[in-house]
């Protein structure tokens, strides 16, 4: 039942709520599975009724449990999986849902793949028409992604140190969150970004906006330095203090494109897949890549770093979720990794490598041999099985974990299952081409300090699926 700390700073309907809330994310509470009685509650915590309703509609408002007209509460069927009709559901899974995350974004999908899917269904990004100039030989592509929840590790770094200079790499990472999926499609042609940067005011001053916009603008001369020809179209700044309390930083990017250049992402049986390495130092990078590339920050920002975050700096996380979710790492930012000769912080804070100088050159001399290409980004690993029909994915020779991984992995007590989902573990952009240009890309890569290989092959199934090897020898299947 519920207990109450009365030498807690913390209202006791919050303490409640969140008692419950772990109950659910722990499985304790099983989805339809109907809670105590308000008065029950109210007996066992000795309060008043009034409290528990007030903890009740907190997470009834979050979509966590239901009202059963006179009947009390339930909990919401759609509030966590239940383990026992999702056997492969980790616990940690339930960890990121309960952070209001999710690798797969089921929902999304749910309603965006009932959508017009455009001229290329099987492209990676939807492509329409030109409206934008109306030439029936060409055609439109739009894309909008950020930085996510990277820029809050930025904000806590900028607090501890005053240094600003570190959002630069904030905007590159809403910048190749962008341009990286674009060149999937084979979109290298004159691309515009447009930026939006939402902000708390008082927490991000200008110093902060500077940085952002002066890195993007630093970024695109250095892509343009290597042939990619994107461009700056402006942006909004917007002071949003009352839903934001740091900083988010999201981009557009808009593009019109040859019809006969799109790459459909016809993955089929028989193909070899070339991973290409999100770590380590490129010709074009100023300092070594960890890898960690934008995705799954929430969780390894709460896994990785120490309650003084939280303690020291309440606005960078939801103060609704439980404690035992918020900061419960074992690290500060300035504490080496362990199997790196790079910080804490200066991992997590690994601006995102582009590989658009690589698939420009690439494009330029094989196009036609390059059957598809699959940025891993949200899904990561998995993020192939929404391409092709029938196809095996096999991955059976992956690159070797970074280390900024490794330890997340060891902070967060993650399933392998579960990391190859959420994080690129080591390669984040790959190639599907014939057997016979694997060697090809490889030499293409490494000409750019990258290193790449072949990382797997396609073969004929009845419906996508995929086998992966991981780093101890152990094979995962998906989905």
């Amino acid at each position: 039942m519920i207990t109450i700390d009365n030498e807690s700073s913390k209202p006791a309907y919050q303490q409640i709520a969140d008692q419950i809330h772990f109950a659910i994310n722990t499985g304790a509470l099983k989805p339809g599975q109907a809670l105590p009685s308000i008065r029950k509650l109210a007996e066992s915590a000795d309060l008043a009724s009034n409290t528990v309703v007030k903890a009740l509609k907190t997470l009834e408002a979050k979509g966590l449990i239901e009202a059963k007209d006179r009947s009390g509460y339930t909990v919401s069927k759609t509030a966590l999986p239940d383990p026992e009709a999702h056997p492969d559901e980790s616990t940690q899974s339930n960890r990121y849902r309960a952070r209001g995350v999710s690798a797969e974004k089921t929902e999304v999908h749910s309603v965006v793949d009932k959508l017009d899917p455009g001229l290329f269904p099987g492209a990676f990004c939807k492509i329409t028409e030109d409206y934008l100039s109306g030439d029936p030989t060409k055609c439109n592509v739009i894309h909008a992604d950020g930085s996510g929840t990277k820029s809050i590790i930025a904000y806590l770094y900028y607090k501890e140190t005053s240094d600003a200079s570190i959002f630069e790499g904030i905007a590159q990472d809403s910048i190749v969150m962008n341009l990286d999926d674009l060149l999937c499609i084979g979109a290298t042609g004159r691309i515009l970004l447009s930026n939006t940067i939402n902000r708390h005011a008082k927490n991000c001053p200008g110093d902060v906006i500077r940085a952002l916009i002066e890195g993007g603008e630093k970024f695109m001369q250095e892509l343009r330095d290597q042939g990619v020809q994107i461009y700056p179209g402006g942006g909004e700044t917007a002071d949003v203090g009352d839903l934001t309390g740091t900083v988010l930083v999201d981009s557009c990017a808009v593009s019109i494109a040859r019809k006969s250049d799109i790459i459909e992402n016809h993955i089929t049986s028989d193909l070899a897949i070339v991973g290409l390495s999100s770590f380590g130092q490129s010709i074009y990078e100023h300092t070594e890549n960890s890898g960690i590339g934008s995705n799954g920050l929430t969780s390894a920002r709460h896994d990785m770093l120490s309650r003084y975050y939280g303690e020291t700096y309440p606005e960078s996380f939801d103060s609704n979720l439980p404690e035992t979710l918020t900061y419960c790492g074992p690290y500060k930012l300035e504490h080496s990794l362990p199997g790196s000769e790079l910080t804490v912080g200066q991992a997590l804070l690994s601006p995102t490598r582009s590989y658009a100088p690589i698939i420009l050159k690439l494009l330029n001399f094989m196009k036609s041999e390059i059957k598809g290409i699959v940025h891993c980004s949200g899904g990561a690993q998995t993020k192939c099985l929404r391409f092709g029909q029938g196809v095996h994915f096999i991955k059976n020779n992956l690159m070797p974990v970074p280390a900024v991984f490794s330890a997340i992995q060891k902070a967060s007590h993650t399933t392998m299952k579960e990391m190859y989902k959420v994080f690129n573990m080591g390669h984040r952009m790959e190639l599907y081409v014939p057997q016979s240009r694997v060697d090809e890309v490889i030499d293409v890569a490494n000409t750019f300090a990258i290193h790449a290989q072949q990382i797997g092959y396609t073969e004929a199934a009845s419906e996508n699926q995929l086998s992966l090897v991981d780093h101890q020898g152990k094979t995962i299947h998906y989905p």
